[in-house]
This record gives structure tokens, C-alpha cells and sequence, in this order.
């Protein structure tokens, strides 16, 4: 597979995007990083925090996280190119679209198969609201295209 055959996005909207992404995505893996930060209070010297298990489980969460979030901003800003969205009601649908094929099986499965509670659920599924939509009228605000008379 050749690089051409992947939409151009702007960068600044990729780092935009991911900031925005990354930081939706730490609300929901707060507690981890939360417990983490308790972990490093309670350990004698610094050394024995960065050497412990929670450390190099909340780094590899973060950095998957990350990179992640700026995947998924650079597949949102292509797919805004791609369809020529331009307005902010065609951003909140292709947002919306992009919700409805990545996030709501899961959450469907959390309420009917795994039998989570409701509050749970909803606070995953707002996330992942703010990731899809929410980040779709962001990256439209601040524009994809590398070239804006496409």
C-alpha cells in the first residue's frame, strides 16, 4: 500500500484532535491513573514507583491511549474530507454515524449481555459520545483540509 492513497488531513487538526480525543478518553480512565498517583505518594522514593507494576501499566495506558486518540482524529478529519463536510450539522451526523459503528454495540452489549449498571454505561457511552461527535464538530471547527480550496 502506498502513503497517496491516504486522505491528507491537516496536522494541526491531527494534534488538535488528539488533545481533544485524549483528554475525553481521561475522564473515563481517570480511577486508573487516580490510583496510580495514590500508589506514587505511598512509595518511599520516586525509583521505587517507576520501577512498581501501576507505573508501567498507567504509561502503557497512557501511550496506547495517545496513540489511539490521534489515530482516530486523523480517521475522523479523512473521513470529514472525504464526504466534503462542511457544516456543523453534517459534522454532528458523520459524527453520529461514526458512534453508531464503533461505540453503540458495545454499549449495547454492556447493558443487555453483560448486565452493567446503567450509570456505567452512560458515563462510557458519553465518552465515547464526546470522541465520535463531539470530535467530529471540533475537527470541523478548526478545519482538516491541507489545501481549503479543494
Amino acid at each position: 500500500m502506498s502513503l497517496h492513497y491516504l486522505p491528507p488531513v491537516k496536522p494541526s487538526a491531527i494534534a488538535l484532535g488528539t488533545l481533544f480525543n485524549h483528554a475525553a478518553s481521561l475522564a473515563v480512565m481517570g480511577p486508573l491513573f487516580g490510583d496510580s498517583y495514590r500508589k506514587a505518594q505511598q512509595a518511599n522514593s520516586s525509583e521505587e514507583f517507576f520501577k512498581s507494576k501501576e507505573a508501567a501499566t498507567a504509561a502503557a495506558s497512557w501511550g496506547s491511549s495517545l496513540v489511539g486518540s490521534a489515530v482516530q482524529s486523523y480517521g475522523v478529519g479523512a473521513l470529514i474530507n472525504a464526504t466534503g463536510t462542511l457544516s456543523y450539522k453534517g459534522a454532528a451526523y458523520l459524527g453520529s454515524i461514526i458512534f453508531m459503528a464503533s461505540a453503540a454495540p458495545g454499549v449495547i452489549a454492556q447493558v443487555i449481555t453483560e448486565k452493567r449498571p446503567l450509570d456505567t454505561v452512560a458515563v462510557g457511552a458519553l465518552a465515547r459520545v464526546f470522541e465520535t461527535v463531539g470530535l467530529s464538530l471540533m475537527l470541523t471547527w478548526w478545519g482538516t483540509r491541507t489545501n481549503p480550496f479543494e
